[in-house]
């Protein structure tokens, strides 16, 4: 039995939620959000709980599509109440980004410079050498964090690149250079 799947999902003030046709729709304060569910679980909207999910089967595919659905629910509350934020922080001599219009333009040591399309719905700063992506869809801010990593990731010899504000990595010992052969 999913243990996050059986618990309700509390509808926050100034959040209206819809139900038809197997897709749920929140809207809130910072935007509205869409999600298709399986016909393997049923979503209903209680008056005195909140959002419950209930699984139709018992089999495991429609356990673990309980407790997935009543996560994807309660991230879309989230997001439209308070949004989700990831910021990455660019370590390394001369590289540098910035942001023009939707674009995203990162100089990272390669023989070109790279113009990245900043999805809707995602709104993208920076502060320094931290990138701040801010967005209500977490599934798109965290895609967006992750692709943007991928293009430099930490480096583990002098620990170059892009990496989670906080992450923590372990730096590689370089090649030593021993006595003389005799």
């Amino acid at each position: 039995m999913s243990r996050i799947g059986k618990m309700p999902i509390a509808i926050p003030q100034g959040v209206e939620v819809k139900v038809e046709d197997k897709i749920v729709v929140v809207k809130g304060p910072k935007g509205e959000l869409s999600f298709k569910f399986g016909y393997k679980v049923e979503v209903k909207i209680d008056s005195e709980n909140g959002i419950v999910v209930e699984q139709k089967e018992t089999t495991k595919q429609a356990r673990s599509m309980w407790g997935t659905t009543r996560a994807m629910i309660n991230n879309m509350v989230v997001g439209v109440t308070e949004g989700f934020e990831k910021r990455l922080e660019l370590h390394g001599v001369g590289y540098k980004m910035n942001v023009q219009g939707d674009k995203l333009n990162l100089s990272l040591g390669f023989s070109h410079p790279i113009n990245k399309p900043i999805p809707k719905g995602l709104d993208v700063s920076i502060e320094k050498d931290t990138l701040i992506i801010k967005g209500v869809d977490k599934q798109l801010v965290g895609e967006f964090a992750a692709e943007t990593r991928g293009l430099k990731k930490v480096e583990p010899y002098k620990g170059k690149g892009f990496r989670y504000e906080g992450e923590q990595f372990i730096k590689k010992e370089g090649k030593r250079a021993t006595g003389g052969a005799e």
